[in-house]
């Protein structure tokens, strides 16, 4: 009797596990798959002013590895975790053509970039990318995030952030992030 509990249990335990690894739509955990970097600055290192509020605050390059199959479109956020109020949006870009990979320094502001997708309002109250502009004081990370869709959200108008990101919900096939950091210093 033992024994059949026994292997019942392990029975269920394998059934289990060969259910468990075919959920191609589970949120895989931060960080993991995509590889996403920038010509502009390294991962950990400083974003150049040229992309802050003290410079022409334009988009920096990025670019990301190879599309996880099944992949229909990409979406980009920019999120600065350390400002005082909280997270602090600075960028919401969605339903990037799956063939996408890339994105050119300075992408415009408005609700649809020439690269294709559909850019929602930010924290800052604009429609596409507003760069790092911290408080003077310790430096800031800012992250920028890649997911990998297995369908376009389709929310038209562009949504904030929230909506976004409750709609990719179940729907992540990868994603990867790129930290950058920027300081500004009291004058």
């Amino acid at each position: 009797m033992r024994r059949g509990r026994l292997s019942r249990t392990v029975m269920l335990c394998l059934a289990l596990a060969a259910c468990g690894g075919s959920h191609q739509n589970a949120t895989p955990a931060p960080g993991s798959g995509l590889a996403v970097t920038s010509t502009a600055f390294q991962t950990g290192g400083p974003i150049p002013s040229l992309f802050s509020c003290d410079g022409a605050d334009l988009s920096p390059p990025l670019s990301w590895s190879v599309t996880p199959h099944g992949t229909a479109a990409y979406a980009v956020i920019l999120e600065d975790p350390d400002a005082p109020g909280g997270t602090f949006t600075h960028w919401v870009l969605l339903d990037l053509p799956a063939t996408t990979t890339s994105l050119p320094q300075g992408v415009p502001p408005g609700q649809r970039p020439a690269s294709g997708g559909v850019q929602a309002q930010n924290d800052a109250g604009i429609t596409g990318y507003s760069g790092p502009c911290p408080p003077a004081g310790p430096a800031h990370h800012y992250r920028f995030t890649v997911y990998a869709l297995d369908r376009p959200l389709g929310l038209v108008p562009a949504p904030s952030k929230g909506a976004a990101l409750s709609a990719m919900k179940g729907h992540i096939l990868s994603q990867g992030v790129l930290v950058g950091t920027y300081q500004r210093v009291a004058r």
